[in-house]
């Protein structure tokens, strides 16, 4: 495992992305098709260790010093400052993907500032101030940002309202940080819809059943859906900036 004080001497000609949340699901499978492309990989992850040492264990037994872990909580500075110290250390940085994401219901009389903060600063705070840290790398590199966003940024959730506001600021987020950072940097975001389950859902047949009853193509989407719309907004779209692809099997037409 190479742990985010092991960075090694980086090869100049190796492009390197940064993942949030890359542990698990959507990010997970994000990473591997970056290192499939020969990237160098820096794995973000808060919680799930063990899932992120087993991936980035696999990565570097595929290709040597090919991952990079970086533990950090989004919701506080000092852990966006470990991220972008370790990327800092690697010395360049092409992609930074900003996938790691709070989800759950926030029923208006119920909700609190605890639940606002962890929800504003996972999905919008934090994504923003990191890429302001990585801003010098990223233009640099004449790189990418890629937010991953919602479906539910341009129609509201209920009883998710924080969520829904946090995710609507991500999409203006992708907007305002596109004018920043042009020329040199391109800025936009993916907007998953029925793509997985939420995990406090998994069981209810009901939800399920209700949320595929609104999407055109009758199923739900996969993860590699999102990770080959990001890569392509990452790698492919030259001429792209400040835009919102949604990748929800039609859902956003019936809304």
């Amino acid at each position: 495992m190479t742990t985010s004080n092991q960075a090694p001497e980086q090869n100049s000609h190796t492009p390197v992305v940064l993942i949030t949340g890359a542990a698990r699901r959507i990010g997970a499978v994000t990473a591997e098709l970056f290192h499939q492309a020969g990237y160098q990989v820096i794995i973000h992850y808060n919680r799930s260790a063990a899932d992120a040492d087993r991936l980035c264990e696999t990565f570097n037994q595929q290709r040597a010093d090919s991952c990079l872990l970086v533990q950090a909580d989004l919701n506080d500075i000092a852990g966006l400052e470990k991220i972008a110290e370790l990327v800092n250390s690697v010395g360049r940085l092409d992609v930074l993907v900003n996938n790691a994401s709070s989800f759950y219901p926030t029923p208006l009389e119920q909700c609190d500032n605890q639940q606002w903060d962890d929800l504003i600063n996972s999905n919008l705070k934090g994504p923003f101030f990191l890429a302001q840290k990585l801003a010098a790398l990223l233009v640099q590199a004449r790189g990418a940002v890629i937010n991953i966003s919602d479906m539910h940024a341009r129609q509201a959730l209920k009883n998710h309202p924080i969520y829904t506001i946090a995710k609507a600021g991500n999409i203006a987020m992708t907007k305002s940080l596109a004018l920043e950072l042009a020329p040199h940097v391109r800025v936009n975001s993916v907007a998953p819809g029925a793509i997985l389950w939420p995990e406090h859902e998994e069981d209810d047949i009901a939800k399920q059943n209700s949320v595929l009853s609104h999407v055109p193509m009758g199923r739900l989407g996969n993860e590699m859906d999102i990770a080959e719309t990001a890569f392509f907004l990452a790698v492919g779209a030259s001429y792209m900036t400040g835009q919102t692809i949604a990748v929800d099997g039609g859902s956003s037409n019936c809304l």
